[in-house]
């Protein structure tokens, strides 16, 4: 898909004639971190002291939904046990400390050069993520230093997580834009339909095991293989937004 491809597709699909793109909501896990890898294999330990059989790919396509929603799901067809809120809460804190005995996770490769392109082209930059997981959600301020306005929309602002359009209309809204006036940084499905039923420019990034295929079937608008090739091509896209 070519970048004018892209921008005819989405104005035909969002019914506007031009795009006037103000604002970028981005997502976390995948994104601004590679974090996946660790998510996972927290994931499997706490699954497998609970008897619940899984396999590591599966949480990459969960990637998106609210971490309690994932064990409630996950009890619920794994163990036939319905979890209360209570209950997924303490659950997820165990996955958490599983998570940070993993260690340190690095800064995704490219994707403060991308974010910064942005800035410069005068865009609000939203964190908008699931995760309720605070050990990451706290290093990002330092990590990405001036890049992130201070209104962010996390796991613990939504009551419909991805694949549900609530988290990035609220990400418009705490941008104080329309959805048509987003870009959206996602490299899972569930996040990439989230921002495309949102009404969002929906970027998808392959960091992953999911394909572009994957991606593009979800309703991504035009996917790069990483951060770095899309901070390469973000100034070419930028300026075909602008002349659309």
């Amino acid at each position: 898909m070519t970048e004018s491809n892209a921008i005819a597709a989405f104005l035909k699909y969002a019914g506007i004639k031009k795009m006037d793109i103000k604002a970028a909501l981005v997502d976390c896990d995948g994104v601004l971190y590679d974090s996946m890898k660790n998510h996972s294999r927290a994931w499997v330990k706490l699954m497998s002291k609970n008897g619940i059989k899984c396999t590591r790919d599966e949480f990459y396509a969960y990637e998106g939904m609210v971490g309690t929603e994932i064990l409630k799901m996950k009890f619920r067809t794994g163990a036939g046990k319905v979890l209360t809120d209570d209950e997924a809460r303490d659950l997820y804190g165990v996955k958490g400390r599983y998570f940070r005995e993993l260690g340190e996770v690095p800064m995704m490769p490219g994707t403060l050069e991308a974010l910064k392109v942005l800035k410069q082209e005068g865009l609000k930059c939203i964190l908008v993520t699931g995760s309720q997981q605070q050990s990451m959600l706290d290093r990002i301020a330092a990590d990405y230093d001036s890049i992130f306005d201070e209104a962010r929309v996390t796991g613990f602002d939504v009551r419909h997580g991805k694949p549900h359009p609530e988290p990035y209309l609220k990400g418009a809204i705490a941008a104080g834009v329309a959805p048509n006036q987003c870009i959206v940084l996602e490299n899972a499905p569930l996040g990439v339909q989230s921002g495309h039923t949102a009404g969002c420019f929906t970027i998808g990034l392959t960091t992953g095991p999911m394909s572009a295929k994957d991606l593009y079937k979800s309703g991504a608008d035009i996917v790069y293989e990483s951060p770095a090739a899309l901070a390469q091509a973000l100034p070419a896209l930028l300026q075909a937004i602008k002349e659309s």
